[in-house]
């Protein structure tokens, strides 16, 4: 993506979300659009494919703070006018035409796979405007671009991710070409070094005041030139495919926590850098437990008898059961500690299994039972009913 896609561009409206949108509500929304418009969901579909594109390229840039900024910045400088040309440079001075904006970029790196000079920014932008092109201060080379990031979605269950687990994940998305090893060249021919540039991927050019470094149009801001393209990829040294990899999730994982996998995303072109692999995890929930922080949580029903008389109660963990003690008198809703039966922790100690007493009341009782009750309501010290009758008799 290039400098003049970041000022043509409005990310914003391609993700339909406002300036001020947080990062919670930029990613809802790009993953809304990145489920509706997949290449998998759509095979045939080169409207929805564009679509998924153009909205990748846009979460590419708003999800990262830094890459934001500058882009904010980027186009509220320009669109508030601010380059116009002085009189020196031909224009009329502060009323004159504004700054040709296909002068600045010159069309290059226009393509919308292009990501040299999105990728870094525009302080790099301006930093090698004014510090005399590819040469001077802020100079820099460039070369094969990085690849892309990939976000994918994997779900796990509850047990899985508190004890942590190693899953095969299926992907079908672009990997580096086995043929030419992500060079691009045909097996054989290795690419050689760009005469225009020198390998370093960009030149530069005067124009009145300024000297501008643009990327290379003989390597297209590479610095290599391939005469022999691959026949697998045509030379861009990566193919999609459908590949496997084998992903580490760790003891704890909590549902839509991602995991970076680096170097494991979009391969570079002609053999640039990978991009990394963002898995996003969704755990099942469980039919027995349940999650608070580092703590699993449990509900367990106990009779009015044992609530009243007190009891030892055994209950599940996830590495068999334990015993707690109830204490007589146990009122409905007190919660028990089993301390060290929780999720692990990356320090190695563990949370604790929180265990809520629930009392169950039964809807029918025999005989025999329903006698024992009223003779224990009989011999009840009646003062919580008393309290409530005094309160009633105070708010009628």
């Amino acid at each position: 993506m290039s400098s003049k896609d970041w000022l043509e561009k409005d990310f914003y409206a391609v993700l339909g979300v406002d300036k001020s949108a947080s990062s919670d509500e930029i990613k809802k929304a790009y993953r809304k659009l990145a489920r509706e418009n997949h290449p998998d969901r759509n095979p045939d579909d080169k409207q929805a494919e564009e679509r998924f594109k153009v909205a990748s390229e846009a979460y590419d840039v708003l999800s990262d703070p830094g890459k934001r900024r500058e882009y904010d910045e980027m186009r509220s400088l320009f669109g508030s006018g601010a380059f116009r040309r002085n009189a020196r440079a031909g224009g009329g001075g502060p009323g004159g035409p504004p700054f040709d904006m296909s002068d600045l970029f010159n069309g290059a790196g226009g393509q919308a796979g292009d990501r040299r000079f999105g990728g870094a920014g525009f302080s790099d932008l301006f930093s090698t405007i004014f510090s005399g092109g590819a040469g001077g201060a802020g100079g820099r080379a460039r070369g094969p671009a990085r690849g892309r990031d990939v976000e994918a979605e994997v779900s796990v269950d509850f047990q899985d991710a508190v004890r942590g687990v190693t899953l095969p994940l299926t992907l079908r998305a672009p990997g580096v070409c086995d043929t030419c090893a992500g060079s691009g060249a045909k097996p054989g021919t290795q690419p050689r070094t760009c005469a225009q540039c020198g390998g370093a991927g960009v030149t530069s050019r005067n124009q009145g005041s300024f000297s501008f470094a643009e990327p290379c149009r003989e390597c297209q801001g590479v610095g290599t030139i391939v005469d022999e393209k691959c026949p697998e990829c045509a030379g861009s040294g990566g193919v999609t495919r459908t590949r496997t990899l084998n992903v580490r999730f760790p003891a704890g994982v909590a549902d839509g926590q991602r995991i970076r996998l680096a170097g494991r995303g979009e391969p570079g072109e002609r053999g640039g850098p990978a991009g990394d692999l963002f898995v996003v995890v969704h755990v099942r929930p469980d039919d027995l437990f349940g999650r608070s922080g580092d703590d699993l949580t449990l509900t367990v029903p106990i009779t009015f008898a044992e609530a009243v008389l007190g009891t030892d109660l055994r209950v599940p963990t996830l590495d068999g059961a334990v015993t707690l003690r109830v204490p007589p008198g146990t009122p409905s809703g007190r919660r028990l500690r089993a301390r060290g039966k929780g999720v692990v922790r990356r320090d190695g100690q563990a949370g604790d299994l929180l265990v809520t007493l629930e009392i169950v009341v039964p809807s029918k009782v025999s005989d025999e039972a329903r006698a024992a009750l009223e003779e224990f309501g009989a011999h009840t010290p009646p003062a919580a009913r008393e309290h409530l009758e005094s309160a009633a008799r105070r708010s009628g």
